[in-house]
């Protein structure tokens, strides 16, 4: 069967706080992304990697590639103006129209080679699968006229990536118009009315968006 992962990194990572989109900062030694492309090849050699870059930054991953002797094979697609465009992107460029793809988060490097291949398994047989994670603080709905009530976070998941897929509907679902409840790729897909099936994430799988999650992923290279 034919497998892919599409790893979006549009992003311009404005809430680390620094000149350089946080995809491209140094994580023990090399980029970001470098460490996020090689757990999705070392957990399943045979997929096609799609990486989702700003256009403008494609001669700059040459050089960082070039810097770092990575090898690694993949495909650089140019980026749209929101996530759901960059994904789109993504998709459009896969040589086949029917098999499994993986969307993923590019500034998720920790993410479980279990959960990569847990994930295809699971979207192989019910045509999705969605790692989520349970919460571990408790829960409040805070309303508009700032009045906050409890909610029982037994009912209530985090959600992650890798988004797995049966390519064929989800290129069906990603055809409509984007809309703002589009979040993410299960969105997208939920959309069309169709069910989606969760599995068990890893809570250290986070994205790296702000400093301290820099300084926490530092932290978790440095204990393996």
């Amino acid at each position: 069967m034919n497998k892919a992962a599409v790893l979006v990194a549009g992003g311009k990572g404005m809430r680390m706080g620094t000149t350089l989109p946080k995809q491209y900062l140094p994580l023990a030694g090399k980029p970001v992304l470098m460490h996020t492309l090689e757990k999705f090849f070392s957990a399943d050699p045979s997929l096609l990697l799609i990486l989702v870059l700003p256009k403008e930054d494609f001669d700059y991953w040459d050089y960082l590639c070039a810097s770092h002797a990575f090898v690694l094979p993949h495909k650089l697609v140019a980026g749209g103006e929101s996530r759901f465009q960059s994904v789109k992107n993504g998709l459009m460029a896969l040589p086949f129209q029917e098999g499994l793809v993986a969307i993923h988060d590019g500034v998720r490097p920790f993410v479980s080679e279990n959960v990569i291949q847990t994930s295809f398994e699971l979207a192989a047989e019910k045509g999705s699968a969605i790692p989520v994670v349970a919460l571990k603080d408790s829960l409040r709905k805070v309303e508009t006229s700032g009045e906050s009530s409890f909610q029982d976070r037994a009912h209530f998941r985090l959600v992650q990536t890798p988004q797995t897929f049966q390519l064929k509907p989800l290129l069906q679902a990603f055809a409509v118009e984007e809309l703002a409840i589009f979040t993410d790729d299960a969105t997208v897909y939920e959309h069309q009315g169709w069910e989606i099936s969760l599995i068990e994430g890893n809570t250290e799988n986070i994205k790296l968006t702000t400093p301290e999650d820099l300084a926490f992923a530092e932290f978790l290279m440095s204990a393996r």
